[in-house]
């Protein structure tokens, strides 16, 4: 992406993470712990000038190469004594304030190991993990992550469905951003 994700801008020029923990907050998430990898430095400063309040708790994966359950794992030691983790991508920034509360409310219902927005049969960001999975997810396999916890549990977990498209966003190329925003910065007129 030439950049790294967490410090790239929405349409309405907030930095991805940053982004994401106001929404958490605005959600009633109020610990959100940001797992950063090789660009700490740069992410914890640009988050120190948003003065995003209350602040997250940043914390560094020193291993990132070890794919993305390693960083999953870094947060999940931080937040060991929580009852659930909600976790999303970075590269997933636009999800609602309504959804995380859709899905943090149905988790709190439900207490199902895994629950995630959807529309349709496709589902998004941010996933809520159980207590109950989290010895799984420490030990699931580094090269399929956390998808091998999702596929054990497929049966048990609870999509939400949602309308926000924003939940199944996701950037993984500078093609997509650049789509993102040419569509939402520059909206074609009637």
């Amino acid at each position: 992406m030439g950049t790294p994700k967490a410090l790239l801008e929405t349409a309405d020029s907030q930095l991805f993470v940053s982004r994401i923990v106001r929404t958490w907050h605005a959600a009633g998430v109020d610990e959100v712990i940001v797992v950063t990898g090789r660009d700490h430095d740069a992410i914890a400063a640009a988050i120190a000038r948003d003065e995003i309040a209350p602040p997250p708790l940043i914390v560094q994966n020193r291993d990132p190469s070890r794919g993305q359950l390693s960083s999953l794992l870094v947060g999940l030691q931080t937040a060991a004594s929580s009852d659930g983790v909600l976790m999303t991508l970075v590269d997933s920034p636009l999800a609602t304030r309504e959804t995380v509360s859709a899905v943090i409310d149905v988790w709190r219902r439900s207490r199902a190991p895994i629950v995630r927005p959807a529309i349709g049969d496709t589902h998004g960001h941010p996933v809520l993990f159980d207590r109950a999975v989290f010895e799984e997810l420490r030990r699931a396999p580094a090269t399929v992550g956390a998808k091998a916890v999702v596929r054990a549990h497929e049966g048990e977990i609870v999509n939400v469905q949602v309308s926000d498209e924003g939940c199944v966003v996701d950037f993984d190329t500078p093609l997509d951003y650049e789509r993102y925003l040419k569509r939402y910065r520059n909206p074609p007129q009637n």
